[in-house]
């Protein structure tokens, strides 16, 4: 799954590595579910992208109320395309969450261990997601879910899910409301464990209420499921 995440990148670079324009931002070091995350999606005249601020915790149209989402903050890969509050969104609405790291939990000797796992070199990736537009009672709200696939080889000890991270070659294709499904099957594949680095992190960022520069501190003497990670 993917709970918490990080985007500590600068506003230029993200606009390089997307090709959009972003307002200037803060760096977030622990972005939970419910939060305003960035999104990127394809503009309705299909030829440029834009940024958007969503809602972490995908709303179906269809919903009372916007609790709902705090339900449904990923998706998974194997049924996103049929599930009732995902199916729609997975065949015309699309995006990309943009990132620079997330955390994943290993529980040991009772304990949960955070782990924080981000791409070799650092810089901006995308999880693939998905937005709804809900409008009830004159409040309207743009939320989103990060689809989620089985763990690679270097995260499978810590958790045995983590979020799609789509490469820049598929961004085209997975914004493109008339990608086949196929196409799209072939994105939502575990990302590569040699373009990753993991470490374990302090608890400090077991509290969504922490966002500092401490949440990704490297924590020495933690185990992992099969040993040291």
């Amino acid at each position: 799954m993917c709970g918490r995440f990080t985007l500590r990148t600068p506003a230029a670079d993200i606009e390089r590595a997307f090709d959009v324009t972003v307002p200037e931002v803060e760096s977030r070091y622990n972005i939970a579910p419910t939060q305003p995350v960035m999104g990127v999606r394809q503009k309705p005249d299909g030829k440029r992208r834009e940024v958007v601020a969503l809602r972490w915790g995908l709303v179906p149209s269809w919903a009372d109320d916007v609790k709902i989402g705090s339900r449904m903050i990923n998706a998974r890969a194997e049924t996103v395309a049929r599930k009732p509050a995902f199916r729609k969104a997975f065949a015309r609405r699309r995006c990309l969450i943009v990132a620079d790291g997330f955390y994943e939990w290993q529980e040991t000797e009772g304990k949960k261990q955070p782990y924080y796992i981000h791409k070799k070199g650092d810089g901006p990736y995308a999880f693939a997601g998905l937005w709804e537009h809900w409008e009830r009672d004159r409040q309207a709200v743009d939320s989103c879910t990060i689809v989620v696939t089985e763990a690679n080889e270097l995260l499978a000890p810590i958790h045995d899910r983590m979020p799609v991270i789509v490469p820049p070659d598929d961004y085209e294709d997975w914004l493109d409301p008339a990608s086949d499904q196929k196409r799209l099957e072939a994105i939502l594949q575990p990302f590569p464990s040699e373009l990753l680095d993991v470490y374990p992190v302090n608890r400090f960022v077991n509290n969504p209420k922490n966002d500092s520069m401490k949440c990704v501190e490297r924590t020495d003497g933690a185990e992992g499921a099969s040993g040291r990670i």
